[in-house]
């Protein structure tokens, strides 16, 4: 089942059928057993006459804060190691990739997220900025993870290589984040074959795709929420990415008017223009 967040409320998506669910989306986010309450609702609700409109939709985030584990993969150690070289930082990135604790930050408050369709912000001082196509963590305000959505930690590589301080800089911005276009709603682990694929466009072109797949995340996802949570309190819930495997080159940077495609089955695709 998927959850969507739309202009018209929270609505459920169940082979093929959508229903409309009358509660507001940070009540629903945190239900016990969220997924049983979905296929009771499913089982005796009328389906809505047609699908919710693209142009409905919003991101699948109410007053969740958004996280995100960074060098989870063994690719993005090898790209941050390289970036910040010259800066004396890569030695950092190569003791996350292999300690026990992982790197966890802050990424964005809600208003800083667009969902499927959305137009995410090029920071104007960055010149290298390139998406992150991650699977995400939903997790209720228990520390629970209720599904998975799919996420884009827009990055400007630039800034962060310049210096590891200036992370938040890199990462934090008007519109730097993408989440949708829904969530899949499950107990369950994504399964280990699960393939993350990324398609970047231009002017109708693609100019980079590249793939990866869950397995290859080094951390297990129950332990990045675990030490999210650890001392730490999310009244209505968190969003957690966690981290990609998926590095364009060095040449590409991301232009106005770009767009950026990440799919992840079953939950579907996330599109993005560039702005």
């Amino acid at each position: 089942m998927i959850l969507y967040h739309t202009t018209d409320g929270p609505v459920v998506e169940h082979e093929r059928r959508y229903y409309g669910i009358p509660e507001d989306w940070d009540g629903l986010f945190n239900r016990r057993d969220l997924a049983g309450f979905m296929r009771r609702l499913t089982r005796r609700a009328r389906p809505l006459a047609r699908r919710p409109a693209q142009s409905t939709l919003l991101p699948p985030i109410g007053g969740q804060e958004v996280w995100a584990a960074g060098v989870t993969y063994r690719r993005s150690r090898v790209a941050r190691m390289s970036e910040s070289k010259r800066a004396g930082g890569s030695d950092f990135y190569d003791r996350v990739y292999h300690a026990a604790r992982p790197e966890l930050f802050f990424k964005a408050t809600p208003h800083r997220v667009v969902g499927h369709r959305g137009v995410l912000h090029l920071r104007r001082d960055s010149k290298w900025i390139v998406p992150e196509p991650e699977l995400t963590a939903a997790i209720n305000a228990r520390g629970r993870i209720i599904g998975y959505t799919i996420g884009d930690d827009l990055s400007c590589r630039d800034i962060e290589g310049e210096n590891p301080l200036y992370l938040p800089q890199a990462k934090t911005f008007t519109r730097c984040a993408a989440l949708g276009p829904g969530i899949l709603v499950t107990g369950r682990p994504m399964p280990p074959g699960t393939v993350i694929v990324l398609d970047i466009r231009r002017r109708g072109r693609s100019v980079f795709a590249g793939a990866t797949r869950v397995s290859e995340i080094r951390k297990p996802l129950p332990a990045l929420v675990d030490y999210l949570y650890r001392d730490n309190v999310f009244p209505v819930g968190c969003l957690l990415m966690t981290g990609t495997g998926i590095v364009p080159p060095e040449r590409l940077c991301l232009r106005r008017g770009d767009e950026v495609r990440i799919t992840v089955q079953p939950i579907g695709t996330l599109v993005n223009r560039m702005e």
